[in-house]
Formats: C-alpha cells, sequence, structure tokens
C-alpha cells in the first residue's frame, strides 16, 4: 500500500495521515469548497476538491470519492469516523473498484449496523443481553405488553438509529403510544428506516466499550475498556481508560465477549462493542461500531499501541504480531471532546471565528485538532474542534493534568465544551468515579457552571490586588 485516500476532514484526516506518513505512504486529501484552506489539506501529499459545503454534496459522495481515488491510483480507502466509515454500499463500492477499504467488510458493517441484526448474530455467543425482544415493534399494543412483561421503564430504540436519534425513555404505560410514534417518526427521518425495538431501561448505567482488533489471520484482540458515560444528548463529552469500576475479571469477562461479537460476524480491523454495565455490574451488550472511535486515543495511551498502524497492516493483510498476553495497561488517560458549543445554553453549536486559538503543550497533553486561528467554524459539520487528550501514571494524575491544560487552552471567538470539561473533572461524583450516564440530567445546570466560572474570576482578582499591594511594598531606591 503505497498511497491512501482520507474520505474525511478536520482532526481525524489528520491524525490518519500523521501515521501513513510515519510509515512512508502517500496520502491524499479530499475537502469541501467550505474546507479549501483547511489544515487537512495542507499536510496530505495531494489533495483534490469533490464539492459543495454540504456533506452531502461533498464527503457523502461515495461515488465521487471512488472516481478522484481511482485517478490519483490510491491503493486504499480510510474513511475515519462519521460520513462513509460505516456505510456498507461504500465499502462494498472500494472492494468492486479493487481499492482496499481499511475497515471491516461490507458485510459485516450491514449486519452490526442494525442493531436487530446484530442481536442476532451474537445470541447464540452466550453474550449477556438488555431484557427485552430482538426483533422490530411496530403496534403500540404488543410494545405495551413486552413492557408489562419486562418491567417499566422501557426504551424504545431505532434498530438503524445512533447518536440517541429515534430512543425514547418511557417511565409508564399511558406513554407509550406516544413516545413510540415519535421514536418511529424520528427514525425514519434520520435513517429512512422506522423500525424500532423494546427493551429494558437499565436506570443507572455506565457506558463501557471495549476496544477490539482482528486480522485476516483468525487473530482477534481486545485492548481494554473505555469509560464513556459523561454524556450530553446521548453522545460522549468525557471519556477515560481504564474504568475506574471494572475489575480485573470483570474486564477479562467483557473484554472475550468483545472478541465473540467480533467473531460473530467475521470482523476485520478495528471496531468497538459497547457495553451497559448496570450498578451491580452486570453487562449488557448494547452494539458495535464497526470504524475507529473518536475516543480511540484513550487506548493508544494506556496501551502503548497505534491503532490507524494496525488498521492499516491488517488492510494490506497482515497478521497482528502482539498476543492478548502482552498487552497490559500502563497508567491512565483522559479525553475531553472540545465543541464549539455553548454549555451555558444547553450545548447549542457556537458559530464564528476563531479569534485566539493556542493549544496546551507539555508532558502527558496531546491535542488532535484540525482547526486554527483565524479560521471560521463552519456550519455544515459536527462542531468538535478537537480532542485534548491527557495522560497520567494515575487517574487522579491525569484528571488534575486535564485542569492545568483546559486552563492553558485559549480560544476566543466561540464558545466551547472547555469549562464543562473543567466543571466534570472537579466534580466530585466524577472525581470519586461514582457517576453514570445521568451525570449532566443530575449534577449539572448552567447555573452551577457559571457560579464556578464567578468564584475563579474572583480569585483572580483577589491575586492580582496582592501582587499589586505587594509590589508597591518594594522599596525604589532614587537615582539621585
Amino acid at each position: 500500500m503505497k498511497k491512501i485516500l482520507i474520505a474525511n476532514r478536520g482532526e481525524i484526516a489528520i491524525r490518519v495521515m500523521k501515521t501513513a506518513q510515519k510509515m512512508g505512504i502517500k496520502t491524499v486529501a479530499v475537502y469541501s469548497e467550505a474546507d479549501r484552506n483547511a489544515p487537512h489539506v495542507r499536510f496530505a501529499d495531494e489533495a483534490v476538491c469533490i464539492g459543495e459545503a454540504p456533506s452531502n454534496k461533498s464527503y457523502l459522495l461515495g461515488d465521487k470519492i471512488i472516481k478522484e481515488a481511482k485517478k490519483l491510483n490510491v491503493d486504499g480507502i480510510h474513511p475515519g469516523y462519521g460520513f462513509l466509515s460505516e456505510n456498507a454500499k461504500f465499502a462494498e463500492l472500494c472492494e468492486k473498484n479493487d481499492i482496499i477499504f481499511i475497515g471491516p467488510k461490507s458485510k459485516s458493517i450491514r449486519m452490526m449496523g442494525d442493531k436487530l441484526a446484530a442481536k442476532e448474530a451474537v445470541k447464540d455467543y452466550n453474550i449477556p443481553m438488555v431484557p427485552g425482544v430482538d426483533r422490530a415493534v411496530t403496534n403500540p399494543k404488543e410494545a405495551s405488553e413486552i413492557a408489562r412483561r419486562i418491567g417499566f421503564p422501557i426504551l424504545i430504540k431505532a434498530s438503524a438509529g445512533g447518536g440517541g436519534k429515534g430512543m425514547r425513555i418511557v417511565e409508564k404505560e399511558q406513554d407509550v403510544e406516544e413516545q413510540m410514534a415519535r421514536a418511529i417518526s424520528e427514525a425514519t427521518s434520520a435513517f429512512g428506516d422506522g423500525s424500532v425495538f423494546v427493551e429494558k431501561y437499565i436506570t443507572s448505567p455506565r457506558h463501557i466499550e471495549i476496544q477490539i482488533l482482528a486480522d485476516s489471520h483468525g487473530n482477534v484482540l481486545h485492548f481494554f475498556e473505555r469509560e464513556c458515560s459523561v454524556q450530553r444528548r446521548h453522545q460522549k463529552v468525557v471519556e477515560e481508560a481504564p474504568s475506574s469500576i471494572l475489575t480485573p475479571e470483570l474486564r477479562e469477562n467483557m473484554g472475550q465477549a468483545a472478541i465473540k461479537v467480533a467473531k460473530s460476524c467475521d470482523y476485520l480491523g478495528a471496531g468497538t462493542v459497547e457495553f451497559l454495565v448496570d450498578c451491580n455490574l452486570n453487562f449488557y451488550f448494547l452494539e458495535m461500531n464497526t470504524r475507529l472511535q473518536v475516543e480511540h486515543p484513550v487506548t493508544e495511551l494506556i496501551s502503548g499501541v497505534d491503532l490507524v498502524e494496525l488498521q492499516i497492516k491488517i488492510a494490506r493483510g497482515e497478521a497482528i504480531m502482539l498476543k492478548q498476553e502482552d498487552l497490559k495497561i500502563n497508567g491512565h488517560a483522559l479525553e475531553l471532546r472540545v465543541y464549539a458549543e455553548d454549555p451555558m445554553n444547553n450545548f447549542l453549536p457556537s458559530v464564528g471565528n476563531l479569534s485566539t486559538y493556542k493549544i496546551p503543550v507539555g508532558d502527558g497533553i496531546r491535542v488532535d485538532d484540525g482547526f486554527e486561528e483565524g479560521m471560521d467554524i463552519p456550519i455544515y459539520y459536527d462542531p468538535m474542534l478537537s480532542k485534548l487528550i491527557t495522560y497520567g501514571k494515575t487517574r487522579d494524575e491525569a484528571i488534575q493534568l486535564m485542569i492545568k491544560a483546559i486552563d492553558n487552552y485559549k480560544i476566543e471567538g466561540v464558545k466551547t465544551t472547555l469549562p464543562f470539561g473543567k466543571f466534570v473533572c472537579q466534580h466530585e461524583a466524577f472525581t470519586s468515579g461514582n457517576f453514570d450516564t445521568h451525570f449532566v440530567k443530575n449534577y449539572y445546570t448552567p447555573e452551577k457552571l457559571q457560579a464556578g466560572l464567578n468564584e475563579e474570576a474572583e480569585i483572580a482578582a483577589l491575586v492580582a490586588l496582592k501582587l499589586y499591594f505587594e509590589d508597591q511594598k518594594i522599596v525604589r531606591i532614587p537615582l539621585n
């Protein structure tokens, strides 16, 4: 593999390019008109414009990307995450055009992309499942019957869903019909598929995922877990590795379950198996993401592996040279997704110009980004500016380093989730490890964040005043 095209933009495009560069592989960037001057375009060896700003006129045009890849004699395509990364048709298109798709086969993507098909695939592997039904439900009366059998609260969930869309928590039977109609409508609008299923809602869940890698030689390894329970609108904001609640035995059980899930769909490459863990440390299979995850850096830091490098090696037919017993957890890593969102206003997107953009630097600090000072934040794409990652020998060390890194991350022109990240890292529920996916609902309000910011400003003012008075005390010797 001498040349790869990265079918993505921003920080993940640069992340993949850095590893390709290290491996001596040439890179091709694709970009929309809105991204003409983006850093990922300059970072690549070659770059080609694929269309207008909206993603459905550029980054989602699989045929156009394949056409440009063939023109430039590309050997492989890395999809990053989002856009076409879990699009079975695009993977199939690569296969038909003799271009290596750096990811799983289209069959695996299709199987695991449908939550009902995924449940069907893994049910013979003795993997714990959340109580419910593993088929589509369309009749509210049937949903109510299922709910009475498994007990309220229930979760009505889109089969083809993701990112919290097509998902409704129902506490009472009289709400089933209305919430089911909403879930079906949202799922149809977002995914073109209104299929929903019903399962028991785990009331205080932790969201734990296991990183796996599988090669074409029969090797499947797990690279430990990531804790992803701090979320807003069912989407992750803070992630860490390892989790503070997993025992070595539970870690191994979940790791082996993840390996079985990968084997159930004849998986190839990097993937993530997601689980819910209840307050009694029972775990349940949730879904499989058939791509590299946004939060993959925390796994890289604690395991000492380059996941993108392994992805590329697997894609070109090489065997994973590691054994499961070779892998050990070293230290602790934390990641904050730095979004251009206003945490004081329900995390709504904040567009504007990055009039100031200075990243923190130092030992144990990593910033994966795709922006620079002076750039405008496009309204067309996910508002994530960067990923701020810290690594320490202990969890406490990683948290304290994150707080310091947030303080030294200077962004002006847009609102960001940096203050929210600091709020999380300083909250007793998070530092104690005693939290779940309801962290934001249970502990966060804009007023609490503002109170913390006001207190910081007051302390800073008092320190400045103290320094001023001390300066006035210094004896100044006259020159004459």
